[in-house]
């Protein structure tokens, strides 16, 4: 398995136009703006997939997600990531995520579980899917996960940590489902 940190990004401007690579270590350190993408998976039921970083993750180590996702690899398409992505960290195949909206995050300082960064900026592209089988999560990946309803997960927001781009990202998804 190749070492997160040398994976190739696409590094891009605030208009989302790739302007050169590096790896995802030099990246994080220098704060590069790159893409990464997020997808929100729901079973039939409505609930919402949510789960807690392994704690060897480069950024916000051991922190819960309610987004399974990550960065684009270096010429790699939004829509191909969100696929490998979800697949990869369910554990499942044929995981289908339909596109929502994109938007830029921004945060000049962020310290979290032994993470620190000066600077976060990535596009984020959401997604949705729904998935009604077995989900056996990548352990390098996932340390806990839990179906759990949008109270449930509002009540966990207010009590754990959360990834700040993940937090971002619901807000502005939960105000275009009451929109």
């Amino acid at each position: 398995m190749t070492n997160p940190a040398e994976e190739l990004l696409d590094v891009v401007d605030e208009h989302d136009r790739v302007i050169g690579t590096a790896a995802r270590g030099e990246v994080y350190r220098r704060g590069l703006t790159h893409r990464c993408v997020f997808i929100l998976v729901r079973d039939p039921a409505g609930r919402i997939f949510v789960h807690r970083r392994t704690d060897t993750k480069l950024f916000a180590p051991g922190a819960y997600d309610m987004f399974v996702g990550g960065v684009v690899g270096s010429g790699e398409s939004y829509a191909e990531a969100a696929v490998r992505e979800a697949e990869e960290e369910l554990g499942v195949h044929g995981i289908a995520p339909r596109p929502l909206f994109k938007f830029l995050f921004e945060q000049d300082r962020f310290e979290q579980d032994g993470f620190d960064q000066d600077r976060l900026s990535w596009w984020c592209d959401m997604y949705e899917a729904e998935w009604d089988g077995p989900v056996s999560p990548q352990e390098s990946e996932v340390a806990w996960h839990a179906w759990l309803t949008p109270a449930e997960l509002a009540d966990r927001l207010t009590r754990d940590s959360f990834v700040p781009d993940g937090v971002e990202a619901y807000r502005r998804y939960l105000g275009l489902r009451s929109a």
